[in-house]
């Protein structure tokens, strides 16, 4: 077992950054309106002066905070786009007080940021949950969203396929796949989410990335 001061996901954390701030991004939180701040990664205002490029959003799915999941993509795409990769609104360090749980009101959130950036076209490429993010704001803002990319997102998702879900995982509610409390439940929506086995990885690590999601999670089900 590893000692508790020992935190694997908070070490990988710090590369992660290390990672976005080495290409070129820096991470500021925008208030967009009196009730909700954004917390993102993206070029510093001088940059976007001296070097015209598109704009590119990425939007992140169901998880931990989007460092977590556009390493790559970030060091692929900046030399070619001026890159935004927010936290949606109760993941990351993304806030509100506003009661409004949906995927409209995270789309209406980042066009707010998008203004607030003064980014007047971008093109927005989101995977699994940030797909229908995407989807609500190329609907809402076809003037301002270019190109839209959708990466592994059941956006024609029916309530049955919710229902085969809930039996192949043997759970009875979506909350205990999407919003695990303990290393087991993780290990089931990994076991459902990734073609790889994972079973060599210890309980200690899925306790220790369940422990750093917690404030996330009840964010987003807060009433």
């Amino acid at each position: 077992m590893a000692p508790s001061f020992l935190s694997f996901v908070s070490l990988y954390s710090i590369y992660l950054r290390r990672c976005f701030a080495t290409s070129g991004l820096t991470a500021q939180s925008i208030d967009i309106d009196n009730e909700t701040t954004i917390h993102l990664w993206a070029p510093k205002p001088d940059q976007t002066a001296q070097k015209q490029k598109p704009a590119l959003v990425l939007l992140h799915g169901f998880g931990p905070s989007a460092i977590w999941q556009w390493r790559r993509q970030v060091q692929f795409f900046t030399p070619y786009f001026h890159v935004y990769v927010p936290d949606l609104v109760f993941f990351g360090n993304s806030t509100t007080k506003s009661k409004e749980r949906s995927e409209v009101f995270q789309a209406v959130s980042i066009a707010k940021l998008m203004e607030k950036l003064q980014v007047k076209k971008y093109h927005v490429l989101g995977t699994s949950y940030g797909g229908f993010v995407a989807y609500n704001m190329a609907k809402m803002c076809p003037n301002k969203v270019e190109k839209v990319v959708i990466a592994s997102s059941g956006v024609n998702m029916r309530k049955a396929d919710n229902m085969a879900l809930l039996k192949r995982a043997n759970v009875v509610t979506i909350e205990e796949i999407m919003l695990p409390e303990t290393a087991t439940q993780l290990r089931t929506l990994t076991r459902l989410a990734v073609s790889k086995r994972l079973n060599m990885i210890p309980d200690f690590f899925w306790n220790d990335v369940v422990k750093k999601t917690e404030r996330r999670k009840w964010n987003f089900l807060a009433d």
